[in-house]
């Protein structure tokens, strides 16, 4: 069981406060019933108990459903009944009129809430229920610092006149998790666009694609892409990953390219983002980058692929 994976969640205040907040604007104390979806060790089932609710139900389907039982026993959270199962497996599940759940990763779709949230709205959730989180905006901008880069790419300074090129392809066909500041961002991060947006419940699509673009008014070195999203729990709460945002346990992530584009003013970058989440296949991630001079015209296409990452 990953425990200290679980205790990085519980240190993360800013995201238990958003949590708290949504709850509490949605929650009508002993009329709720709320079902907690991929619950964990418990914590936002019982912030719904606490806060009101006339009944909460807990899918957790992992190891540290253990841990979520104990943890409502020691807090004798009598409206709160644990199903040891994943929601998607539960046969004729009680209907609720609050869903909530905080399955979101570095990578936003990373744990399926997609599917997971649809399969909520057609047959947990009670006509005219809330779903929290309700919409999910993915961003993308291009990194102007090569700091990452050269972290990826020692493998051309290993000297003894060996060649790792292959090492070095298969590095930068790789999504990181790394954090930035305004200054490694072109124009600060503020340029940043939203190349994805999710509405949960009734967005089925598991594969997702979008693409952003920027002209630039200056030269300027791109070496990759930083990503981050936010989510809107309810109207008026919003958590994001953003650079700066409140600092949360999730980070931004670094798409890299192969080769650093060196753009003049003028000239344009675009870049496309391609995912597909499931239950079955886990998360694939590809991105394709392209340089665009002052017409029009290509100048250059590199396109990368999480499957060229991994070893055979």
């Amino acid at each position: 069981m990953r425990i200290e994976y679980h205790r990085t969640l519980i240190a993360d205040h800013v995201r238990n406060q958003a949590f708290h907040d949504a709850l509490a604007r949605t929650i009508k104390k002993g009329e709720t019933v709320v079902a907690d979806i991929g619950a964990g060790t418990g914590l936002i089932g019982l912030m719904a108990a606490k806060l009101g609710a006339r009944e909460v139900i807990l899918y957790e389907a992992a190891e540290v459903a253990g841990v979520a039982a104990a943890t409502l026993n020691a807090n004798r959270a009598r409206a709160c009944n644990l199903m040891p199962c994943h929601s998607t497996e539960m046969e004729d599940p009680p209907r609720v009129d609050l869903v909530v759940s905080e399955t979101l990763g570095n990578y936003a779709l990373e744990e399926n809430i997609i599917d997971t949230l649809a399969d909520a709205r057609r047959r947990h959730l009670k006509d005219g229920g809330v779903m929290i989180p309700a919409r999910i905006r993915q961003f993308v901008v291009p990194v102007i610092s090569d700091r990452i880069h050269k972290e990826l790419t020692v493998w051309d300074g290993v000297g003894f006149g060996i060649d790792l090129s292959v090492a070095r392809t298969m590095s930068l066909n790789n999504a990181y998790v790394r954090s930035f500041t305004a200054d490694e961002l072109l124009s600060g991060g503020t340029v940043a666009k939203v190349w994805d947006e999710v509405a949960l419940g009734s967005d089925t699509r598991g594969s997702r694609k979008g693409e952003a673009s920027w002209k630039l008014d200056q030269a300027q070195t791109i070496y990759g892409f930083a990503y981050w999203w936010d989510a809107e729990l309810v109207p008026g709460v919003t958590l994001s990953t953003a650079p700066d945002a409140p600092r949360t346990h999730w980070e931004q992530l670094y798409f890299p390219l192969q080769t650093p584009m060196a753009l003049e003013a003028e000239e344009s970058a675009l870049v496309t983002l391609r995912s597909r989440s499931s239950e079955e296949a886990g998360t694939h991630l590809a991105w394709t980058a392209v340089h665009f001079d002052r017409d029009g015209a290509s100048k250059g296409r590199q396109a990368m692929d999480l499957d060229k990452g991994w070893i055979p």
